[in-house]
């Protein structure tokens, strides 16, 4: 993704959008070209030299933010490493011993050959290996050793996806309205949400549709900057999805806000290749991985059910169901991601008046994204700092029972 010092966006009224390039534009296709070029050509080859080629490439080029931005995504594709016979620092230490011993060493010397000898001898390499370890550890001495090549066509599009990844570190809400489609539909991006741990309300009927309302990292004081990635890695699993409009609040940098809208209908914003796929929480593996079986009087299970509360709905990630119990009874938990106290409350309220009394929500100190003091003791909250323990899961589980049965995806 793009930095935001290499964020460009316009603004007319109260509406706003990322500045984009034309991707099927000749010129653009050959500055494309020519930059991937030049990375497939350093290959094998330091990152100092790369980034020298690139300055004389960018010159003084009008363009300049945009050749920054595309160097900066064509430098996400790359990985460097450090190459070298001997380890940097251990080269260093032993060189650096040597050379106490005959100070003052005179570069060009008797006493600097024999300080390279008497080191390489010590560290079983040749001077020369030894000179070309020392500072191979440095960032610019890094070698360039793996690129993931992409077409220029590929690169432009990715730049524009960028650009509107990184008007959304600015955004204060978004809004998100699906029309009616099939549950697998709604299912999927439900799943994106949670996955990238958004806060979230979710109302609506799978007849009707849902709105989906998602903070943004402007609307919080604390973790804003990370949250502001999350939402920014969300938007390209956004336009996987179809049958939906999607309106964001923008903070802009001269003061005031403006609207950044955008539906499924969309053709500027292209994916070459599929998101990752959502998967559930790594808090719900590990407890389902640890989870007592023989011992205990519950089992639990991966849910895969979206279950609906009226004009809302609830996405557990796990469920329990206690043993030897001819109703059945059962417990669904939800691992939060981002939250705030004041959401978290709103949720246990949300979800008490829907009707629903079998429910518990997990929520990690590391993901609080407010100052404010927690939520007050509730018996639907567990509040853990970063592992989410078996022992505290059952202590939570036991005064629950499930209510009435509701309808799911």
């Amino acid at each position: 993704m793009l930095t935001a010092d290499l964020a460009m966006s316009w603004r007319r009224g109260r509406r706003t959008g990322p500045r984009t390039i034309r991707a099927d534009e000749p010129q653009m296709q050959r500055v494309a070209a020519d930059l991937i070029a030049l990375f497939r050509q350093h290959r094998g080859r330091s990152r100092g030299d790369l980034e020298r080629a690139l300055e004389e490439y960018v010159g003084v080029d009008p363009d300049y933010k945009v050749l920054r931005g595309l160097i900066k995504l064509l430098m996400d594709r790359c990985l460097f490493d450090t190459i070298s016979s001997v380890d940097p620092a251990e080269a260093r230490r032993v060189l650096f011993l040597t050379a106490r011993r005959v100070h003052p060493v005179v570069d060009g010397g008797a006493h600097r050959q024999r300080v390279l000898s008497d080191s390489a001898h010590e560290l079983q390499c040749s001077p020369e290996n030894l000179l070309q370890s020392l500072y191979a550890d440095l960032p610019e001495n890094h070698i360039l050793v793996e690129f993931d090549e992409p077409t220029p066509q590929e690169l432009l599009d990715e730049y524009n996806l960028a650009q509107a990844q990184a008007l959304l570190y600015r955004c204060l809400e978004m809004r998100i309205w699906l029309e009616p489609q099939p549950p697998e539909g709604y299912r999927r991006l439900f799943d994106a949400v949670k996955a990238h741990r958004l806060i979230h309300t979710i109302r609506g009927t799978a007849d009707t549709g849902y709105e989906i309302r998602l903070d943004g990292p402007l609307s919080m004081f604390h973790r804003s900057q990370k949250y502001g990635v999350q939402m920014a890695v969300f938007f390209p699993a956004l336009i996987e999805c179809d049958r939906w409009r999607m309106r964001a609040e923008i903070t802009h940098k001269r003061g005031g806000s403006a609207f950044f809208e955008l539906t499924s209908a969309q053709n500027r914003f292209r994916l070459h290749r599929p998101t990752e796929a959502s998967s559930r929480p790594p808090v719900a593996e590990k407890l389902i991985e640890k989870w007592p079986h023989q011992e205990s009087r519950w089992e639990v299970a991966p849910n895969h059910a979206v279950i609906h509360l009226g004009e809302s709905v609830f996405i557990p990630d796990v469920v329990f169901r206690l043993k030897d119990d001819s109703s059945r009874r059962c417990v669904y938990l939800e691992i939060l991601g981002f939250w705030t106290p004041r959401w978290l409350r709103d949720r246990v309220t949300q979800l008490q008046r829907a009707g629903l009394k079998n429910f518990l929500l997990a929520a990690s100190n590391e993901w609080r994204a407010s100052r404010q003091v927690p939520i007050e003791s509730s018996p639907h909250v567990i509040v853990f700092q970063t592992a989410l323990t078996v022992s505290a899961v059952q202590e939570a589980l036991e005064p629950f029972a499930s209510p009435p049965g509701r309808s799911v995806l």
